[in-house]
């Protein structure tokens, strides 16, 4: 029955995945916050314009990839496909601007309709941090520096490497941007028709599409690098030096771009072989004219957003919880007694199981089923007597406790397993 299978492009985080998704989230937050970054949530959906607008709506994202539509209200609603825009606009209505510098890091679904491959799905996670109203390059250095400490935590830093590019400031790109559409225009039949669609309005994404006749036309084509003034060379000099202060290596990349119009000076990103096709694990870059685009004042930014689920992909398998301890009631009248034992057991910080039906032999093949490390047997002789019955079930070892209310004699022993 397919309305029993979860929808094409999303899936079900069974409890081993959300092990993986929260490592990734909490390292993160982590490290973040050594940075000074504050976490901040958005809502999940947005006014449609709040994507639209800034990201383009000749773009494939707000044409193809946005879930949007009406609501009750009339209202046109976008679920977020990236989470920048909204953060922004978080800046713009809670008044925040008046407070800058601002760090912020969010981790959080994001939504987009397109093909689903590895690592990549409709309803996808992300972890992402933005750093507004820092004209420097040491901001870009700070955030670089942030994901490159979050991948060495998560032990994949050396499974990545940091790939590396300028985009010059407005002024360069603008030229740069007018010899593309030149020299594009003069091969455009050589050229896939999604670059053609982008020639006019988005010509640098030509250089990283991934169609090989694209890639052919792109081999080329002029060079950035030629159309750098002074200062956005000395800025990304600035960025490069910094980076080596740092002992973060990177590799130069120049058909690493961004295609929107206010991005400007420095694109990164953290790549790896280990995912196929789909090798980026964190992306970002300078968005200094985004502020005002939305509406704010002239404010720089940059940034960068990782996918939580191909990162989780690339990890360790994190521990598991600790193991129970089984609580099991002989009888009747030790239900009672069973449950306010747990509970005293669970407030002093034991994970504890307590079944609730059946006879002595199918709760402990439960015990055994869910791997406790231990039993805790009580009886109606043991409520008598003050004591429960503790059984290591590693060893088959057991040993009769006494149950005053603190508990001391049994907690020992319980704090004894886990070493």
């Amino acid at each position: 029955m397919r309305s029993l299978q979860p929808v094409r492009g999303t899936q079900d985080l069974l409890p081993e995945m959300v092990r993986r998704h929260r490592q990734v989230a909490e390292t993160a937050r982590s490290a973040a916050e050594l940075y000074g970054f504050a976490e901040i949530a958005t809502p999940i959906f947005e006014f449609t314009e709040v994507f639209s607008r800034p990201i383009g709506e000749t773009t494939d994202i707000v044409s193809k990839e946005m879930y949007s539509f009406v609501d009750r209200g009339g209202e046109e609603i976008t679920l977020r496909p990236e989470n920048t825009a909204g953060v922004v606009r978080a800046v713009l209505s809670g008044g925040l601007i008046q407070n800058t510098p601002l760090r912020f890091f969010y981790s959080g679904p994001m939504f987009r309709y397109e093909r689903p491959q590895k690592g990549r799905f409709r309803q996808f996670h992300q972890i992402g941090v933005e750093l507004i109203a820092v004209s420097q390059p040491q901001a870009d250095i700070e955030v670089i520096a942030l994901g490159s400490r979050i991948l060495d935590v998560l032990g994949i830093r050396q499974h990545t490497v940091l790939e590396l590019n300028t985009l010059g400031d407005p002024a360069s790109r603008t030229a740069y941007r007018e010899a593309l559409v030149s020299y594009f225009s003069q091969r455009v039949s050589e050229l896939s028709e999604d670059s053609r669609r982008r020639l006019d309005r988005n010509p640098l994404r030509i250089l990283d599409s991934k169609e090989e006749s694209d890639r052919r036309v792109s081999l080329e084509a002029p060079s950035l690098d030629e159309y750098l003034n002074t200062e956005s060379r000395d800025f990304f000099a600035d960025v490069k030096s910094g980076l080596d202060r740092l002992g973060i290596p990177y590799r130069l990349n120049p058909h690493l771009v961004r295609g929107l119009d206010y991005y400007t000076h420095t694109a990164f990103e953290f790549v790896t072989p280990h995912l196929g096709a789909q090798g980026t694990v964190i992306g970002g870059g300078r968005y200094d004219g985004l502020v005002e685009m939305m509406g704010g004042p002239a404010m720089p930014g940059v940034g960068w957003a990782a996918g939580i689920e191909r990162l989780a992909m690339l990890i360790d398998e994190p521990p598991g919880p600790p193991r129970p301890i089984a609580v099991v009631p002989i009888g009747e009248t030790a239900e009672a007694t069973a449950l306010t034992l747990a509970e005293v057991l669970r407030s002093n910080g034991c994970v504890v199981d307590l079944g609730y039906s059946g006879n002595l032999a199918r709760r402990m093949r439960r015990a055994n089923r869910i791997n406790a490390r231990a039993a805790v047997l009580i009886g109606e002789d043991e409520i008598a007597r003050n004591v429960a019955t503790l059984r290591d079930l590693d060893t088959g070892e057991q040993v009769e406790v006494t149950t005053d209310p603190s508990l001391g004699e049994l907690r020992a022993r319980l704090q004894a397993f886990y070493g």
